[in-house]
């Protein structure tokens, strides 16, 4: 049995983390807040779990203000802790973060009154101390982070630019004190896995918070009990999500298509091709056993979609070799091995296509709007009743992917975290996902919690 897995995203037993907020630099996605006062400026802790979704850009994930101090990404996927005050404090990572599958966690701890450099500044990602380039950490140097003035999620402060493609979770401020690791995860005593920690109780200091994201109406809520809430700039609700670092969901991968064809938005859901060439994407997901579904809603342009499953070799469209099977929005077709036939109705703007994907016995449904195509019902897909299905008999032998291709076309994907609003709401048999329309029994969304029990 295999699956492909994003790196340190198997669900782990134990605390879990329920949601997550989804950025997206199109819509200059921030989070905002001034401390009414400055408080301790050279010991702090910063620590949040990370999912990227673009790659090689300068990204701020945390900025303090005066000195400009920020946390980023930067264009060669570098992590840096910079202040922007000559030859006081530069901090780079030699690891790279360039993967857009699994979620990171990253440990920021701060004491600048150390005599010791080396330990002025300690970088850790998913639990382990990371090889660092100190430029600079001059002792007692006073940051930013922690001073008054507007810091930011999501941007630079004294400039709207190097807005964040990317899901943040469990982000923390401990204002005054250097931690460990420790004290925000731990490792897996079965699977080695680092995964996140119950971080409530922890003492965070007068400027310190704690964003959990768990009310949607109010993305920006402090629950460490000191109120530091934070000023949401243009994040709705729809941006809270259930992709997790204990619930990791399948996205679009952004580095499995040609260069410079497809464009990627709102958390690598949303699909964008205007040339007049089919181009494809794949989930970052793969799979070889099980049953999954998933949705895709068609929006603005030629209809020119195909939507279907592929071992992840089709550069062209989806059905276009033997180990792919796609349905056509446009002409109301089925494709394989370049060939094709009728199946189902043409597909519009605004029209959800469901799919659902029997990798245990080869099997593959479409339908459109709530009703299966040819005839299909919910029992016979259930049942594996395969008459009406789109393809049966299909050779599972290497992994298969969700795939999508388009010409001068657009399409929302839904792997169970919608870019889009749900007028329904619909879980999986085991409570994952929120779809517009019943998933059908024995069926489940694309996420790491399912994928390990299919393992299991």
């Amino acid at each position: 049995m295999s699956l492909i897995i994003p790196a340190n995203s198997a669900s782990a037993s134990g605390y879990a983390v329920d949601n997550s907020c989804r950025f997206n630099d199109g819509s200059s996605d921030t989070l905002s807040i001034t401390p009414s006062s400055a408080s301790n400026r050279r010991t702090w802790t910063w620590s949040c779990w990370v999912k990227r979704c673009t790659i090689g850009t300068y990204q701020v994930i945390f900025v303090g203000a005066s000195p400009n101090t920020w946390i980023r990404f930067r264009d060669d996927d570098k992590l840096e802790l910079f202040a922007q005050e000559d030859y006081k404090l530069d901090v780079t990572t030699t690891m790279l973060f360039r993967d857009v599958s699994a979620w990171y966690h990253i440990c920021v701890s701060v004491d600048l009154t150390q005599g010791t450099e080396s330990n002025r500044v300690k970088i850790y990602v998913n639990g382990s101390l990371v090889d660092v380039t100190i430029t600079y950490a001059v002792q007692n140097f006073y940051t930013g982070i922690n001073n008054t003035g507007t810091h930011y999620i999501g941007r630079l402060n004294y400039v709207a630019v190097q807005y964040i493609d990317m899901y943040l979770s469990e982000m923390v401020l401990i204002d005054g004190t250097q931690n460990a690791v420790t004290d925000f995860g731990e490792f897996d005593e079965d699977s080695g896995i680092w995964k996140p920690i119950d971080v409530s109780g922890l003492t965070f200091g007068t400027n310190g918070f704690y964003l959990d994201f768990e009310d949607s109406a109010a993305l920006g809520d402090d629950v460490s009990g000191n109120g530091n809430d934070f000023t949401v700039n243009n994040l709705t609700a729809i941006d809270q999500t259930t992709d997790t670092p204990t619930n990791n969901f399948a996205t679009l991968n952004p580095l499995a298509v040609p260069s410079g064809a497809n464009t990627f938005s709102e958390g690598n859901l949303i699909i964008t091709n205007s040339a007049d060439e089919n181009r494809t994407s794949f989930s970052s997901i793969g799979v070889q056993s099980g049953k999954w579904y998933f949705e895709a809603k068609f929006l603005s342009g030629e209809m020119k979609q195909y939507i279907g499953i592929s071992k992840q070799e089709t550069v062209d469209r989806i059905g276009a070799s033997a180990n792919s099977y796609g349905y056509a929005g446009e002409n109301a077709r089925k494709w394989n091995n370049n060939s094709y036939g009728s199946y189902g109705s043409t597909a519009s703007t605004g029209d959800i296509i469901m799919v659902a994907f029997d990798a245990d016995n080869g099997t593959i449904w479409v339908g459109k709007n709530g009703t299966w195509f040819d005839s299909a019902t919910q029992a016979e897909i259930e049942a594996g009743t395969t008459t009406n299905a789109m393809y049966s008999s299909i050779t599972i032998n290497d992994i298969f992917m969700m795939g999508f291709s388009m010409e001068d076309s657009n399409i929302e994907v839904n792997f169970g975290n919608a870019p889009y609003t749900i007028s329904s709401g619909n879980a999986d048999g085991n409570g994952y996902g929120n779809f517009e329309y019943a998933v059908p029994s024995g069926y489940l969304a694309l996420c790491t919690a399912n994928l390990s029990e299919v393992l299991s």
